[in-house]
């Protein structure tokens, strides 16, 4: 197994331009805030001008991993708001209780791929619909200002008043309603107090249970025009958003599910980006995750091929920079190993007679949606990615 590379700090005071040693300030790492020195010798120097940051008013935020080597500028910023209740009305999928989801790991049987009938996929037909809706509302009230532990509670709400169960909540214990993952977050971002600035990029991943089905989409937003108006960050989005365009033409009766990975991984390398391999799409019913796996990088092992009534999700990942991932303390939190932003896009498909149907499409007024290059670079594809400075 290959090994992180070492973060490189540099000493925190004024008049040292030494590389920081695993020294920290006991008192910075007792409020969530990091900050290394050289030696203690250097520590001791600057005290006098370093303790009066311990002065300044604290919002009570803080950062639980204040040790850990994060890959990019992103932190968690807790406390968590406390989990949002789900009235017993609603019904409630067999995790909800305990975050155990016990139906997914029955062994006999778990690689057969259900084909749904009639009755099945007109559930599936409209818990897509009611996620989709969750989905724009959220999108809407997105802006810079405002944390994501917000839309977490907008997530929440538009889910109960759909008689739906927000299908994220306590699934393996996940802790909130919906996934919110920014700039170098690839997927399973906790909603926290962290504040949305205008630049960042952020992935919504709304799943709904409703009627006893499941319904999962996401996509990816620019958070303000700064974001727009990079063209790294465009290039991405854009991409991944092709991407799964590009891979939803070949769904039809007969498609292996080894197939969408080849045209994913060439689209995406044709805009000088890269695929993420550690997850992939899933069949998708009255079950959230099940048989088929669906790779969205080339070469893959996936077995098995699409038939009329099976239905899953195609979600590409897709980076500026490397494939790898690392996941946080949090044990949810998956990012990029070098920093570099990355964007996805989802909708759950349900395969017909003929071709595909998109279950969790667009609709006329779905807000975000495809944008054009910065006219800055011309729509090069071919400009080199250049990864967000590492801090740590």
């Amino acid at each position: 197994m290959a090994a992180d590379a070492p973060v490189t700090r540099k000493c925190l005071s004024k008049d040292c331009e030494n590389d920081a040693s695993a020294l920290q300030c006991p008192t910075c790492q007792k409020i969530g805030k990091e900050s290394y020195f050289c030696s203690q010798d250097c520590f001791k120097r600057n005290w006098s001008e370093h303790k009066a940051e311990h002065k300044v008013k604290t919002t009570g935020h803080y950062n639980p991993f204040p040790t850990f080597p994060f890959t990019g500028s992103l932190r968690p910023v807790y406390p968590l708001s406390p989990r949002r209740q789900v009235p017993a009305s609603i019904q409630h999928p067999d995790y909800a209780k305990d975050g155990i989801p016990r139906s997914e790991q029955v062994f006999v049987g778990r690689n057969k791929i259900k084909i749904l009938d009639k009755k099945e996929q007109e559930g599936m037909r409209k818990v897509c619909r009611l996620a989709r809706e969750v989905l724009d509302i959220a999108a809407r009230e997105m802006r810079p200002g405002i944390t994501t532990d917000y839309l977490d509670e907008i997530v929440h709400k538009a889910c109960l008043e759909r008689d739906s169960y927000p299908s994220p909540l306590n699934y393996c214990h996940f802790p909130k309603s919906v996934c919110t993952s920014p700039n170098e977050i690839i997927c399973h971002g906790i909603p926290d107090q962290r504040v949305l600035v205008d630049g960042d990029i952020l992935n919504i991943d709304v799943t709904l249970y409703h009627g006893g089905f499941h319904g999962d989409l996401n996509e990816t937003y620019y958070v303000g025009s700064k974001a727009e108006a990079d063209p790294d960050s465009v290039r991405v989005v854009e991409t991944a958003r092709e991407c799964l365009d590009e891979a939803i033409k070949i769904v039809k009766p007969g498609m292996l599910f080894r197939d969408p990975g080849t045209v994913i991984e060439k689209h995406a390398k044709a805009r000088n980006c890269s695929v993420i391999k550690t997850y992939c799409g899933h069949g998708i019913n009255q079950l959230f995750h099940c048989a088929p796996n669906v790779p969205h990088y080339a070469k893959n092992k996936a077995v098995g091929q699409a038939k009329p009534g099976m239905c899953f999700t195609i979600e590409p990942m897709i980076s500026l920079g490397t494939h790898k991932d690392k996941t946080w303390p949090d044990d949810w939190t998956s990012a990029t190993q070098d920093g570099s932003r990355t964007a996805q896009f989802e909708h759950t498909l349900l395969v017909t007679e003929n071709g595909v149907e998109i279950l969790t499409a667009r609709l006329p007024d779905s807000p975000g949606g495809s944008i054009p290059m910065p006219s800055a670079t011309n729509g090069d594809a071919s400009k080199e990615p250049v990864a967000p400075s590492t801090v740590a």
